[in-house]
Order: C-alpha cells, then structure tokens, then sequence
C-alpha cells in the first residue's frame, strides 16, 4: 500500500449501486471517513450518501481516485474505464469487489477475472476482497450472534493483503486470506456461469 505508518491511509469506493451503498454503510457504521464516485456529478447522489452518515463524502472521480485504498465496486466490464483515468496507479490500493458474471471465459483469456483487473491497474496493488456477499447481506453490522461475518481477501502481495485485513476487521469483519490471485482468487470470483467454491458463502467467524 506504500503508507507510512504515521499517515492515516485515505479511502474511496468507485461505483454507488447496491454494493457501494453496502461498503458506505459499513464505513459510516464504524465513523470512518470515506469517499464515493461514480461517473455522475456527485451533486446527483449527495442526498444518498447524506442519508448514509455524514463521513460518506460525494466527490468526482478524479478526487476519489487520490485515495490510497480504492473499492472497485462497478460492473466488471466498466473496470478498464476507471483504470485508464490514471496513467499509472504507483503507490495505490485495488480492492477489487467486482464479479464476472456472464462474462465468457474466453474474453478472460483463461485467467482469474482479478488477475485481469490487475493487469488494467498498471503499477498498483490488488487485492481481491468483499465481492462474495449479496449486497442485502454485506450492507448488515457483521457482528453476528457474538462472532464477526467473514469476507476474504486474495492478493499476489501479502503485505497489502494484510494492510487490508486490517482494514476489514476495522470495518467490523473477520478477513481470513486465501492467498495469491490465481489460487484464492479462483475461490471467491464468479465468471460466466461459474461459481467459485465460496461465493455466497455466508460464514461468521467465532474467536
């Protein structure tokens, strides 16, 4: 993630449907600050994110993607649209939630749809995290029945995956990593009309 220990990291979600409005319910449940971009004048969707609580801050893209933690949460086919704005995204954090459903595997060339959304963000760091939950159940307070909901994370860079376990558990979930992209990532993606072996696995983890 490339943040020295002494910043506070900066965080933002690109996409404002179903499962933005989850990931902003869950910063706002915790009072973390973060922001929210769509394509859209963030005039457009202010009231919605008000709604939310008053740390889920509407901005333009261009803004949002100056944080250093940055949800990807729009259709998978609109990724490569974000991942051109900038020229290179050094010293960023991919959260990648999104899911290739309906997408032929052929368009995927035979890889993880993660590692293809890492290819497009040339120089920054991906982790796959948050996407396997329904976004009725994701936008719910993950303290269940004494035991935290789980959410999995898959990176190539453990560090990152780490840094962003942390993060999650912040947010009130319990992150268990599944390792890299190409292993992991197969657990939790859907593609085509293919499920990974943990997707909509609804699991609470017991300390």
């Amino acid at each position: 993630m490339s943040i020295s220990e002494n910043k506070v990291a900066s965080y933002a979600i690109i996409g404002f449907g179903k499962i933005g409005h989850a990931l902003a319910k869950a910063f706002a449940r915790k009072g973390i600050a973060v922001s929210v971009a769509t394509t859209r004048n963030p005039e457009s969707f202010s009231s919605a994110t008000a709604a939310i609580g008053p740390g889920i801050i509407p901005t333009t893209l261009a803004e949002a993607l100056k944080a250093d933690v940055i949800f990807l949460a729009v259709r998978f086919e609109s990724h490569p649209d974000v991942a051109k704005v900038l020229p290179t995204w050094q010293g960023k954090t991919i959260i990648d939630v999104t899911n290739a459903y309906g997408v032929p595997l052929e368009q995927l060339g035979g890889q993880p749809s993660a590692r293809v959304v890492a290819q497009a963000f040339n120089g920054g760091k991906l982790v796959k995290g948050f996407n396997h939950l329904g976004a009725a159940i994701l936008e719910q307070d993950p303290a269940v029945h004494g035991g935290r909901r789980v959410v999995y994370l898959a990176s190539d860079d453990d560090s990152t995956a780490a840094q962003i376990g942390e993060l999650a558990k912040n947010l009130g979930f319990s992150p268990i990593q599944l390792g890299g992209l190409s292993e992991g990532g197969l657990l939790v993606q859907a593609h085509g009309n293919n499920w990974g072996k943990l997707i909509f696995k609804d699991l609470v983890k017991f300390d």
